[in-house]
């Protein structure tokens, strides 16, 4: 014990000494969070968060699917463009309709 006494008070003096400390202030927090720490894991996932295989989007390999994909997405436009269209001359109508009113 006598020697390790000697050996502490030899090698710990000045710097060695503010280090050593430095290194014990910072290991015993990280220590006591490790060991006694929250799991954080299990806490906050959110399961099915992710979706599925089958929910998500599946790319399209093959010449076959491609195309349609494509016209798939052109029949999609082509509803939107037509309900806007829609939607406008009914709007116009309706000006019309208000302005011969007034």
């Amino acid at each position: 014990m006598a020697t390790v006494r000697k050996f502490l008070e030899r090698t710990l003096r000045g710097t060695n000494l503010e280090i050593f400390k430095f290194g014990l202030y910072l290991s015993f927090p990280i220590g006591y969070m490790y060991y006694f720490g929250t799991n954080l894991e299990n806490r906050f996932a959110v399961p099915g968060f992710w979706p599925t295989q089958d929910q998500s989007h599946k790319i399209p390999y093959d010449k076959d699917e491609i195309r349609a994909e494509i016209e798939r997405h052109r029949e999609r436009l082509r509803q939107t463009r037509q309900s806007d269209q829609n939607q406008g001359q009914g709007q116009s109508q309706s000006q019309s309709q208000e302005s011969q009113q007034q």
